[in-house]
């Protein structure tokens, strides 16, 4: 019988591909300005317009669509906000909680591999495990305690850091959910070797989504 010849491996294409977008995502946030404004809304664009694809494939009624996209809308302007009034602060400010996703998705593959265990939701993303979770939670968390500026009460860096974990899993388990429902695997082929914008920004998206929601309710109740 003959056999199918083995795989091509893409490592060099998605090394390659990590490299570019690690050099222009770092250039526009050390440049800040338009520059950064001009990436983050032109990111924000792509994801919506994956996530529109995504909510297409599986769900047929036109209201229930409109729904999908307010939510798509509102979840990706306020994440986006962040990010742009994160900058203003200074690059330290965006570095931070975007260090706290790497080190979630680093910490999570590392425990994940090393103790395995129970899953967290094998209907949704089967790979992933509660003692990734908890990999990625202490990563987030010493990365957190480091980087950040201590702050009362004793241990907040590094509880805000777990916090940023659990939000970046959530938001990979439901950006894994939206392409189960569509039946794909990935989001988009934009990006070659990683899949579309939404692929590489859930996490991110989820995170900054709620630091949007947190720095905006500051703003409103102190105003």
């Amino acid at each position: 019988m003959t056999q199918s010849p083995p795989k091509k491996s893409d490592l060099g294409v998605r090394t390659l591909s990590a490299i570019v977008m690690l050099a222009v995502a770092g250039g526009a946030l050390w440049a800040g300005g338009w520059w950064w404004t001009c990436l983050v809304a032109a990111i924000a664009l792509g994801v919506l317009w994956e996530w529109r694809a995504l909510v297409i494939r599986f769900e047929t009624a036109p209201i229930r669509r409109a729904i999908w996209l307010v939510v798509a809308f509102s979840t990706l302007a306020m994440a986006a906000l962040a990010l742009l009034w994160l900058r203003q602060q200074g690059v330290k400010d965006v570095l931070v909680p975007l260090g706290a996703v790497v080190a979630t998705d680093i910490g999570a593959y590392f425990a994940g591999r090393t103790f395995g265990g129970p899953k967290l939701a094998p209907s949704i993303s089967p790979s992933k495990t509660w003692s990734g979770l908890a990999g990625g939670m202490v990563a987030a968390g010493t990365l957190c305690h480091f980087a950040m500026d201590q702050m009362p009460p004793p241990g907040w860096t590094a509880m805000f850091g777990m916090g940023l974990a659990i939000a970046a899993q959530a938001g990979d388990f439901a950006q894994s959910w939206l392409k189960r429902r569509a039946g794909v695997k990935d989001s988009g082929k934009l990006i070659p070797g990683h899949g579309g914008l939404f692929d590489r920004t859930d996490g991110m998206l989820s995170v900054f989504f709620l630091l949007g929601l947190q720095i905006f309710g500051s703003v409103i109740f102190f105003a």
